[in-house]
């Protein structure tokens, strides 16, 4: 179906602990994109929650693993990255379109060397 996955590692709000997370992305110029979907749930996900109490997370593709600044999009930006994922994977529009949650997008930045 075109899937391309990556995991998400984020570190728990409440308990501090390392949870990692499958998800699928697509690359773009601003970054990797990914959507907080939870299968259209009408509760955000756990680590959508972790990355508001700190976007600072890694990011495993492949064999590679290295740490990024996940920021949400909005407005414009959003609806030039959603179909970089949505059009390839029809069920995230499915989602959208089954709660009255507004479903989070999210670029993952490489977070820049020290």
């Amino acid at each position: 179906m075109g899937a391309t996955n990556l995991l998400l590692t984020t570190t728990g709000r409440m308990s501090g602990t390392e949870r990692t997370t499958p998800l699928n992305y697509a690359e773009s110029d601003a970054g990797y994109v990914i959507i907080a979907s939870y299968e259209g749930s009408d509760t955000h996900p756990k680590w959508y929650l972790n990355i508001q109490a700190d976007p600072h997370v890694t990011v495993q593709i492949l064999g590679e693993r290295f740490p990024a600044v996940a920021r949400e999009v909005f407005g414009d930006e959003k609806a030039r990255l959603w179909p970089l994922l949505a059009d390839r994977l029809p069920y995230f529009n499915e989602y959208q379109a089954s709660t009255e949650r507004t479903i989070p997008l999210l670029v993952l930045e490489r977070a820049k060397e020290k």
